[in-house]
């Protein structure tokens, strides 16, 4: 058993660029889903050159778009646009994240699609919704987490609204978008009926963060930032802590949960402070709340002692909820990621081999292979003969008149 082949046969036509179309695609490629990106045959994907162009990809396209394969075709040319309808009138899923309005410029709007391909399960993301008043604005990642409503619930209490370091408005959209499209090919292969798909970044946000909601709707104000702990403060000490070493990540964070009260006393028995078991300042969750500050210098005065992982070890082995933070270079140094194959080395023609991170889920007990991301049309002629029966002649012909690249 194997994901890489759970959505073998599936045909995707990519016309996405960036993050939050890629991500999604990505992910069904990794599932065996064979993804065919369209790009114009001068630049490409913008992702391409993020961080500057040079002469090899940027490690942010080699991100988001393994076990792809790359098709230029320069859609303003009419023969150009004809054959984007022919790959899409034999596609299972086309998928874009254009600004508002350019796909539909470009002679490629569902409509279209759709009549040439009734069963076709057309899908785009933008970052405002039909019907919003920010509808045709442009947006990336941190614009969705603001308008969304995630940066308003980070950052310290006093401080000003912070983003979130995962690009959640980016990634998290297209992961929605991928359980969507798996749930409208299932359909698909029982009916034979195809969809329209539609999710903006702003809308997948509030999805998100639900749990801030049920804050605003149980204390009638605004979900607060809360720095490290949770929307509501949580069930005191919960936070980072900080660890012996003194460096910008020596820090551990312990959660005790209100669903369990043995987690303080659990606490205090690690930390050699039981002569607080039955002090009457630290007795209830609401107690604790009361003498916040007093409880988060018990809890530091011991972690100051420790290093992160000796923390984090000793706590999580009381049952207690507890994790030491790591940073990017902990955790890319990590040899088990690799072992167990969440992290993967990626085998580029051009770059060489590039450790990234993969699908995390297991199918079968083993996760999909990463295969690298596509040179700039690297498979044009492949996916021509392969989807529309092209003879090497004809894609010759296509070549030499720069319709493709």
């Amino acid at each position: 058993m194997s994901g890489e082949n759970c959505l073998a046969g599936l045909k995707i036509l990519d016309l996405t660029q960036f993050e939050a179309g890629p991500s999604c695609t990505e992910a069904l490629a990794w599932m065996g889903a064979d993804v065919v990106k369209i790009e114009n045959p001068g630049v490409g994907d913008p992702g391409r050159s993020v961080g500057g162009k040079s002469a090899k990809d940027a490690f942010y396209f080699l991100q988001y778009n393994a076990n792809k394969r790359s098709v230029t075709v320069n859609i303003k040319d009419p023969r150009g646009l004809a054959l984007v309808k022919e790959l899409a009138a034999t596609a299972d899923v086309m998928i874009e994240n254009f600004a508002p309005g350019v796909i539909e410029r470009l002679g490629l709007g569902y409509e279209v699609i759709r009549d040439l391909n009734p069963a076709i399960i057309y899908c785009q993301v933008k970052g405002f919704g039909t019907g919003s008043p920010f509808e045709k604005n442009l947006a990336f990642d941190m614009i969705a987490q603001a308008c969304g409503g995630l940066m308003s619930i980070t950052g310290e209490e006093d401080g000003p609204p912070c983003k979130p370091g995962a690009t959640i408005g980016d990634t998290g959209t297209g992961m929605l978008m991928a359980v969507s499209i798996l749930g409208a090919y299932v359909r698909r292969l029982r009916t034979g009926e195809g969809e329209l798909l539609q999710v903006a970044m702003q809308d997948a946000i509030l999805h998100y963060i639900r749990n801030a909601f049920t804050y605003m709707e149980r204390t009638g104000k605004p979900a607060p930032r809360a720095g490290s702990r949770t929307v509501g403060g949580g069930n005191p000490p919960i936070g980072v802590y900080p660890c012996a070493g003194g460096g910008p990540n020596d820090y551990v964070y312990i959660y005790t949960s209100a669903a369990n009260p043995e987690h303080w006393t659990r606490l205090l028995k690690v930390i050699g402070r039981t002569d607080l078991i039955d002090d009457p300042r630290f007795a209830t969750p609401a107690a604790r709340t009361e003498h916040r500050q007093l409880v988060d210098q018990i809890v530091s005065e011991w972690t100051i002692q420790h290093d992160k992982h000796t923390a984090m070890r000793r706590v999580g082995d009381a049952a207690i909820p507890a994790g030491a933070v790591l940073d990017t270079m902990e955790l890319a140094n990590d040899e088990t990621f690799q072992q167990r194959g969440v992290r993967q080395t990626m085998q580029h023609p051009a770059i060489g081999d590039y450790a990234m991170t993969g699908w995390p889920v297991r199918f079968g007990g083993k996760v999909p292979e990463v295969t690298p991301a596509p040179l700039l049309g690297q498979h044009t002629e492949e996916v021509l003969t392969e989807w529309l029966r092209y003879d090497h002649g004809r894609v010759l012909h296509l070549k030499e008149a720069k319709v493709v690249g």
